[in-house]
C-alpha cells in the first residue's frame, strides 16, 4: 500500500524501518505561494511547502532541527502520545526553551499511535508562517482494520499576505482599533493555491482511503466528494466505526481519514470541494468564503459530472463528531474529578482585548513549566507554584477528569489538548446571563454514543458548551485554542499531570537545559524561577479593566463577582460583562480576522 501525496511534492511509500531520521535545516525564504502576493516565510531545506512526514506505528522518528532563524524556535508534533517523553512535546516555555538561532535540537518521537497527525512550530506561532507538514502514521502491515487499495492525503491552509507578527501587532497595540481589519486568507491544497491541486487518479472498482488535514490558521474547510459515498473512519488518529457523510466541517488542528469506493465505471470524471471559511468573517464575494475544486480524474479523455443537485438536495448530512463511535469499542470512563472552564475575551488594564479562560489571560513562565514541576519536589502538587498567569491545573496520576468548558460566543473554537486523546461526551447550549442570538437558541443536549468517539481537537460551536473525558498521565500538558491568534492573546492553559510521579521516572536530556542557560532562563524553581511561593521577578499578568461605574453593573443589585478559585467550578460573571459583552465583544466575534 502506497501513501500519495497529491501535489508537486510528488510519490512517497510508506516505509518500514524501525527508526525514522528526517532532517530539517530551518530558513527564511520569499515565496508567492497563493498566486496572489509575495512574503517572507519559514522554509525547512529551503523548501515550501514541506514534505510530510511518514513512519509506521513502533517506529522511532528521529527529527534533527538546525535553527536558521533570527529567533528562538520549538516543534510540537501534533497528536502524538507522550508517554515517558512529554519533554519532546515542543510548547516552548511550557516543555522546553526554544532552539537558540544557530543552534541545532533533536527530538525524538516514539510512535505509539497510527493516524493522521500533523507537525509544527510552537514559539512565535511559526505555524502561521509556513513551519507545518503533515505526519502520517501507518499501520504495520496486515494489522489495518480497514482495507483499501491506495492511500491519498489531502492537506488544507490557509494563507495571510502578512507574517504572524503584523497580525498581531495590530490585534495587541492599544491605539489601534478592536477589532482590527480582518485579512482575508488563501487556500491552499498540498501546499499550492487550491485551483490547481494535482488530481486524484481513482481506477474503477478501487477502494481509497483520502486523508484530510486542516494545518490552518483560522479557518475551517468544508469538503466534499459529490457522486461518491464517504465512510469516515478515523478522526485526528483514533479509527471510528465507519460513519457516513455527505460533508466534513474541518476546523483548523483537526484531521479526518475517509473510504471512499469508485465507481465501476471511468464514463465521467468528477470534482472534489473544499471550501474554506470562518463563519464569524462576515461574506464578501471573492474573499470569503472561497469555493476551491480539485479533480478526481477516471479517464482523462471522460467529461466531468455535473453534480449541482448533490448540494441541493435537503438530507444534505454534515458530520457531527458526537455521533461516531470509537472503533474499539471503549466505553464512556466515568468521571473521578470535574473540571469548569468558561472562555472568551475581556479587555484588560493594558488597553487589550485578550482571550481568557476563567478570567485568566495566559502569559509563559520564567522557567519552563516541566523544570518546575521536576524541581519543586512536593510543592509541584500546588497549582500555585507554577503562576497564576499559566492557569495550571493539577491532576494526580490517573485520575479520571470530566472536562467541561462553556463557550458563549458568537464564533466556534478549536481546543487541542496536548499528549492524548479524550472522549467526547456531551454538546449544549452555552449558560451565559445575556441575550443569545436567535439563531443559537434552543441549541439541544447531545450526548455521546455507547462507544463515545475519542480525538486530541475540539470543535465548540457557537454559545455551546462541551463535556469531554480523560485520564490523567504523567506529563505536562498545554490546552488551548489553535486559532492562532486566540492562543497568542491568552486562551491557553496547562495541566500539571502526576508530577509526583514525572519527579521519579522522566529524565531530561542535558541538551535542553544547555538552551536554557545560553539563553539566560532558569530551570529550577517556581514560575519565577525562585524559591517557595516568592515570585519577584514575574511579569504582572494583565487584570480584567476598571470601567467607568456607569457603563458597569457595580450598582445593580445583588451583582455577581468573580469566583475565589477560578478552576474548582464555574466561574461567577465579572462585574462589567455586560458593558463588554455588547460594545467590544460583539464586533469581535462578528469581524474577527
Amino acid at each position: 500500500m502506497k501513501l500519495y501525496f497529491a501535489s508537486c511534492i510528488g510519490l512517497f511509500a510508506v516505509a518500514a524501518a524501525k527508526r525514522v531520521v528526517v532532517n530539517w535545516d530551518l530558513s527564511y525564504i520569499s515565496i508567492d505561494r497563493d498566486g496572489h502576493s509575495q512574503r517572507r516565510a519559514i522554509s525547512v531545506n529551503g523548501k515550501l511547502p514541506i514534505p510530510p512526514i511518514l513512519a509506521t506505528i513502533g517506529d522511532t522518528v528521529e527529527l534533527n532541527v538546525h535553527n536558521g532563524l533570527d529567533r528562538p524556535t520549538t516543534i510540537h508534533a501534533h497528536g502524538l502520545f507522550q508517554t515517558n517523553n512529554t519533554h519532546m512535546d515542543g510548547p516552548a516555555m511550557i516543555t522546553q526553551c526554544g532552539i537558540p538561532p544557530g543552534d541545532s535540537f533533536t527530538y525524538m518521537y516514539k510512535l505509539e499511535n497510527r493516524g493522521s497527525y500533523w507537525i509544527h512550530g510552537h514559539q512565535a506561532h511559526e505555524i502561521s508562517d509556513g513551519l507545518r507538514a503533515a505526519f502520517i502514521i501507518n499501520d504495520k502491515p496486515n494489522e489495518h482494520p480497514y482495507q483499501y487499495d491506495e492511500d491519498y492525503l489531502l492537506t488544507f491552509e490557509d494563507w495571510f499576505k502578512e507574517e504572524f507578527a503584523d497580525r498581531m501587532y495590530q490585534t495587541l497595540n492599544p491605539k489601534e482599533s478592536f477589532p482590527p481589519p480582518h485579512g482575508y486568507a488563501s487556500g491552499l491544497i498540498n501546499g499550492v493555491n487550491g485551483n490547481v491541486t494535482q488530481e486524484l487518479k481513482f481506477h474503477p472498482g478501487k477502494t481509497y482511503r483520502i486523508r484530510l488535514v486542516n494545518m490552518g490558521d483560522l479557518n475551517s474547510f468544508q469538503f466534499s466528494l459529490p457522486g461518491h459515498d464517504m465512510q469516515v473512519i478515523e478522526a485526528d488518529g483514533e479509527y471510528s466505526v465507519p460513519y457516513i457523510t455527505d460533508g466534513i466541517d474541518i476546523a483548523p488542528a483537526q484531521r479526518y481519514s475517509v473510504l471512499v469506493k469508485a465507481h465501476d465505471t471511468d464514463a465521467y470524471n468528477y470534482h472534489f470541494n473544499a471550501t474554506m471559511h470562518a463563519n464569524f468573517i462576515p461574506a464578501s464575494p471573492g474573499l470569503t468564503p472561497r469555493v476551491y475544486t480539485g479533480n478526481i480524474e477516471y479517464n482523462k479523455n471522460s467529461p466531468y459530472q455535473d453534480t449541482r443537485a448533490f448540494y441541493e438536495k435537503p438530507d444534505f448530512k454534515w458530520l457531527n463528531d458526537i455521533e461516531m463511535e470509537a472503533l474499539d469499542g471503549q466505553p464512556a470512563m466515568i468521571p473521578t474529578r470535574n473540571v469548569y472552564q468558561d472562555i472568551g475575551n475581556k479587555l484588560y488594564n493594558t488597553g487589550q482585548h485578550l482571550d481568557h479562560i476563567n478570567n485568566i489571560t495566559f502569559a509563559m513562565p520564567n522557567v519552563p513549566t516541566l523544570f518546575t514541576a521536576l524541581s519543586m519536589g512536593s510543592l509541584a502538587m500546588d497549582p500555585r507554584v507554577y503562576g497564576p498567569q499559566t492557569n495550571a491545573v493539577v491532576l494526580n496520576y490517573g485520575e479520571i477528569v470530566e472536562l467541561t468548558i462553556n463557550s458563549p460566543a458568537q464564533l466556534p473554537h478549536p481546543i487541542h489538548r496536548h499528549g492524548l486523546t479524550f472522549q467526547i461526551v456531551e454538546y449544549g447550549p452555552a449558560s451565559t446571563p445575556f441575550p443569545i442570538p436567535e439563531k443559537f437558541q434552543n441549541i439541544p443536549v447531545r450526548n455521546a454514543l455507547a462507544a463515545p468517539m475519542r480525538r486530541d481537537t475540539m470543535s465548540i460551536p457557537e454559545y455551546s458548551y462541551i463535556k469531554v473525558r480523560f485520564r490523567a498521565v504523567s506529563a505536562i500538558n498545554i490546552l488551548h485554542c489553535h486559532y492562532s491568534v486566540h492562543a497568542a492573546i491568552g486562551m491557553d492553559m496547562v495541566f500539571i499531570e502526576g508530577p509526583d510521579v514525572l519527579q521519579k521516572t522522566l529524565r531530561v536530556p542535558e541538551k535542553m537545559y544547555e538552551m536554557c542557560r545560553k539563553q539566560g532562563i532558569p530551570t529550577t524553581g517556581n514560575a519565577a524561577g525562585n524559591k517557595g511561593f516568592d515570585f519577584t521577578g514575574l511579569p504582572n499578568a494583565p487584570a480584567l479593566a476598571d470601567l467607568p461605574n456607569a457603563l458597569a453593573l457595580a450598582d445593580q443589585p445583588n451583582a455577581p463577582a468573580l469566583a475565589d478559585q477560578p478552576n474548582s467550578g464555574p466561574p461567577q460573571t465579572h462585574l462589567n460583562s455586560f458593558f463588554l459583552k455588547f460594545t467590544c465583544l460583539l464586533a469581535y466575534f462578528l469581524h474577527f480576522y
